[in-house]
């Protein structure tokens, strides 16, 4: 059995079409193809169902991954223990973050650490949902105070306190009034965030131990993601009001372009960890980039000051 039969269709499961593979892998989806097919003629049996919008292993495909999986693993961390013969460690870190990671913890952190590791490459896979990084080839993944699996470690990056902000332009507040409770934006236009499963997350709001969680309704909904950009230039445009996370809002918010309502509800909440396995062997990326995270911590490089 070829190896690198066994290795292209797991990338492909792995990415769930042959395209992404390919752009994955850096081989052709032709290739990739060729490979899958060569190793379902010598199995005799079918391992992915293919249609034209999508690829998912079959029972059998299905069983396979889960015994080859691990044996992926051992052989990459095989080879990556010649890394401790380098004087800095290579190779690749993918990592899954959602997309207000990408936009608020990353740009402090990822520039610094390739300049101190010129020889490892980051890739960023971004995605909202709570996903298994395993199984779909990441290293480690970027969340905020999720419940995560008994074998996974969580450290703490980027700020160690955030605030959802609530805002609009001056001209629609000159229009509408300014909101003095949480509960009469009900009766105002709000920019909405929806995911990719279809949940709206609610506006929740908090003051002296008052909790005020709203479902409001408005003209535009978007999906996390470059969408959220519309969104933000749609408050500016006076559209309506706007519920995001304050990092993103706070350029506009300090050019006046929006202006902040509802200040003393704003709810705090915890910053992100990244979180990966609990296993005793690390790869050289992922171990030189929590070693990295650890010392700015420390340094206090990474946390934005609480306000």
């Amino acid at each position: 059995m070829e190896l690198n039969d066994l290795a292209a269709f797991v990338s492909v499961a792995r990415a769930g079409g042959f395209r992404d593979a390919a752009r994955i892998s850096g081989v052709s989806a032709s290739s990739l193809s060729i490979a899958v097919r060569r190793l379902e003629a010598k199995l005799g049996l079918r391992l992915l169902n293919r249609t034209t919008r999508s690829v998912a292993p079959t029972e059998a495909g299905q069983r396979l991954i889960e015994k080859l999986t691990p044996l992926f693993s051992e052989m990459e961390a095989s080879l990556d223990v010649l890394n401790g013969f380098r004087d800095k460690p290579t190779g690749t870190l993918k990592l899954n973050v959602p997309s207000s990671a990408a936009r608020i913890v990353l740009p402090g952190i990822v520039a610094s650490f390739l300049k101190a590791y010129p020889d490892i490459r980051v890739e960023v896979v971004v995605e909202d949902g709570f996903v298994d990084v395993l199984s779909i080839g990441c290293d480690a993944g970027i969340r905020y105070d999720e419940r995560l699996e008994q074998d996974m470690i969580a450290i703490p990056i980027g700020p160690r306190e955030q605030r959802f902000a609530t805002a609009a332009a001056p001209d629609y507040l000159d229009l509408h009034g300014r909101p003095q409770h949480p509960r009469e934006l009900l009766s105002h236009a709000c920019l909405r965030g929806q995911f990719a499963g279809g949940a709206k997350p609610t506006w929740d709001f908090e003051r002296d131990g008052e909790v005020v969680r709203l479902d409001p309704s408005g003209p535009l909904l978007v999906r996390p993601g470059a969408a959220m950009e519309l969104a933000i230039s749609t408050a500016v445009a006076g559209v309506g009001v706007i519920h995001l996370f304050e990092d993103m809002l706070r350029p506009h918010l300090e050019s006046g372009a929006l202006e902040p309502i509802l200040e003393p509800w704003w709810q705090r909440f915890s910053g992100p960890f990244l979180y990966y396995p609990g296993r005793r062997h690390l790869p050289a990326p992922l171990r030189a980039f929590v070693d990295f995270l650890k010392a700015a911590e420390s340094a206090g490089e990474t946390s934005a000051p609480r306000r």
